[in-house]
């Protein structure tokens, strides 16, 4: 059997270390997949990322959700109601649907900037948090938002809660204080939730937010189930905002670090329209550079920077075979820094995303949504959300860091952050002509 070769003396946590910020060694030399214990592999460039995350048949995603059914709840779901839940949420998660509503996402967007207080140093991500969120639960329920996202806030909370390191690993039946705090907040969720559901559809006025895409009934199974719409918003109610707050850091750090680019998405932005709510999905597209500038932010530093898989046979994996049962992490992060993908992959610069007509382009490998049947379902709102949180945020100020050595911490369970990041905004009043 040809088995991977083991990591180099310190394992995974001295490898990730070195990968993420301090020696890092080019794809020839980390090698494409490693062994990092008897049946744990990790897929460490471009290829056998994807090639694991498209393989979902030999690589399937573990069922661990964040919010698992409430107790009480129905028996665990069919693969056949799995797959309804899953086209009920799509319909208004798709490319298409976002881009019908992207006038009700530039607002939040706008806030965001205009309400950062100038000449101060500002803690960015709960600002940046709470402004994702408004946009993340507003888009899935529109004018019910407002009830919901003192809920949302809670959620997130024990999420937070329930992430946090421990020197134990606790079987998952056991009822952790963190798990008890977690289902507190969901049965709270879930009881706001519940009324709405039932009063849309008393009312025959579904919506045409994601409650409603999901209240739809299908041609093919009927109107989906109350407890799957019940059991279902709470994780997507979270992944509206958590990932993106964690992108959104990144972005405006390098939006300060990076003038150049800055002043570029400032004078693209200069296009959109005074009034954020006549925003449309042309406006968007228009926006060429600045989506360019966040992929490549997204490719440096994917907010979800490793993922997991569990081979369901044995199978082949770039030459080496991986038994049946083994773990096999997969990780974006290195997959992006891969040169035989990126040209200068410890680079930033967005320009790569763009040919030389400044269409879109595409370079290489881009996992920071995933790919395959298990691609992030949001990843098309998450962009409309980042492109224009970038945008409003340029075109109203510069960025700046506080002088001296960084102040945040670079944190990376769970996702890659910039724990504790403060940035100073200074207007660009006096250049922006013909703005509110």
């Amino acid at each position: 059997m040809n088995v991977p070769p083991r990591l180099p003396q310190g394992g995974f946590a001295a490898w990730s270390r070195d990968r993420l910020g301090v020696a890092r060694r080019g794809a020839d030399e980390c090698g494409d997949v490693w062994q990092l214990e008897p049946g744990v592999y990790v897929a460490a460039t471009a290829a056998p990322c994807e090639a694991v995350l498209r393989r979902a048949e030999d690589f399937p995603k573990a069922p661990s959700p964040l919010f698992p059914p409430l107790k009480g709840s129905n028996r665990a779901p069919t693969a056949e109601e799995r797959a309804h839940a899953h086209a009920a949420r799509m319909r208004g998660l798709r490319a298409q649907a976002v881009a019908a509503r992207v006038g009700e996402i530039a607002p939040g967007a706008a806030r965001f900037a205009e309400q950062w207080p100038t000449g101060r140093d500002v803690e960015v991500l709960p600002a940046a948090r709470h402004a994702l969120a408004e946009i993340g639960v507003g888009y899935l329920f529109s004018e019910d938002a407002p009830t919901l996202l003192p809920f949302a806030a809670r959620l997130f909370l024990a999420r937070e809660v329930l992430a946090r390191p421990s020197r134990w690993e606790w079987p998952r039946w056991v009822p952790t204080p963190a798990r008890r705090f977690r289902t507190r907040q969901q049965a709270a969720f879930t009881e706001a939730l519940r009324p709405i559901v039932r009063r849309r559809r008393a009312s025959g006025r579904l919506g045409d937010d994601v409650l409603g895409q999901m209240l739809q009934p299908s041609a093919r199974y009927g109107p989906l189930p109350e407890g799957a719409v019940l059991d279902t918003l709470p994780g997507i109610t979270v992944a509206t905002f958590e990932a993106p707050t964690r992108a959104a850091g990144w972005i405006l750090l390098h939006l300060a670090r990076h003038p150049w680019a800055a002043d570029r998405v400032a004078a693209e932005a200069a296009s959109l329209p005074a009034d954020p709510a006549a925003t449309t999905s042309a406006h968007l597209d228009d926006l060429r550079y600045t989506q360019a500038l966040v992929r490549e932010v997204l490719r440096l530093h994917p907010p979800s920077w490793l993922l997991t898989r569990q081979t369901a046979r044995q199978t082949e994996l770039a030459d080496y075979t991986i038994d049946a049962g083994s773990t096999v992490l997969v990780c974006p992060y290195t997959a992006h820094r891969d040169a035989r993908e990126h040209a200068e992959p410890d680079e930033f610069r967005p320009e790569r995303w763009l040919d030389d007509s400044g269409s879109p382009a595409d370079p290489g490998a881009f996992l920071s949504f995933g790919t395959g049947p298990h691609g992030c379902e949001g990843a098309a709102l998450a962009m409309a959300m980042l492109t224009l949180l970038t945008a409003h945020t340029a075109r109203c100020h510069r960025l700046s860091e506080p002088p001296g050595p960084p102040g945040f911490q670079v944190t990376t369970f769970e996702g890659l952050a910039t724990a504790g990041l403060r940035l100073r905004a200074t207007s660009r009043a006096p250049e922006r002509s013909g703005l509110r």
